[in-house]
């Protein structure tokens, strides 16, 4: 048995004039890097994955995403796409009997989705999977339905932050970490089905529902720390606000901090 513990950084589009995100709506989240270590049944790192991927649907790299994750166009520009990453990934992963770990399931629906838009096989993925955070929340007794951030866990057990976050193989360095140190008996993978979405075909789409645990999840993971009720409150209230469109005309008077 290996652990595959793996992490993602995104890149989304971004219009200058409009100063706005933009998306595609089959592929919201292009990933740009994946980074992976790989643990033995005895937890000994044995192997690490990592590669930047040149983006293909979004051009450019988005601001936010630049100013989060470092990554800069001079980082993909030369980097291979995502089709030969991901045939480099699912070589990496090629052992005996992988388990995928991740922290939070986002990084697999992404991942899925990713493979899905470039119509590329998914069956020899790895199904079973363990969301280390979940189970990180539960051993340091966070209330339920409140998932803790990678840096509270990391800083909780007292390990040494000499990399920086917000890189794909880092990050995956201290989920592993964490994973080391929280693993017991009854910590035992599920199995992770991707199930897709389709995109609406006609202008007038329907209702749709904003998906909070992955909002909330994001800026957990942006801010490093669990949301407040108050926080919850204030990130809906922004982000009902920005649909709005109603501040763009100023937009430009704004600078983000």
């Amino acid at each position: 048995m290996e652990y595959i513990v793996f992490d993602l950084e995104f890149n989304q589009g971004f219009d200058k004039s409009l100063n706005k995100t933009v998306s595609n709506e089959r592929c919201p989240f292009e990933i740009v890097q994946i980074g992976a270590i790989k643990l033995d049944s005895s937890f000994n790192i044995i192997d690490t994955f990592n590669s930047f991927i040149k983006p293909e649907i979004y051009k450019g790299i988005h601001p936010f995403v630049g100013k989060m994750t470092g990554i800069t166009m001079k980082d993909v520009s030369d980097a291979p796409g995502f089709v030969q990453v991901y045939k480099d990934f699912k070589k990496f992963i090629s052992s005996k009997e992988p388990i995928l770990c991740v922290w939070g399931t986002g990084d697999l629906k992404e991942l899925y989705r990713n493979i899905k838009y470039y119509d590329l096989p998914s069956k020899s993925l790895p199904k079973e999977y363990i969301n280390i955070q979940q189970h990180a929340s539960q051993h340091f007794n966070n209330p339920v339905g409140k998932s803790i951030g990678l840096q509270n866990a990391i800083n909780i057990l007292g390990v040494k932050q000499e990399k920086s976050y917000h890189n794909a193989l880092n990050d995956a360095y201290y989920t592993a970490q964490v994973f080391m140190r929280i693993y017991n008996p009854s910590i035992v993978p599920d199995t992770y089905i991707y199930t897709t979405v389709k995109p609406s075909s006609v202008k007038r789409s329907p209702k749709k529902v904003v998906d909070y645990d992955k909002l909330f999840n994001e800026f957990s993971k942006i801010l490093d720390r669990e949301l407040s009720k108050e926080d919850k409150k204030i990130i809906d209230l922004a982000y009902k606000m920005g649909k709005t469109n109603q501040f763009l005309v100023e937009a430009t008077k704004y600078k983000k901090r």
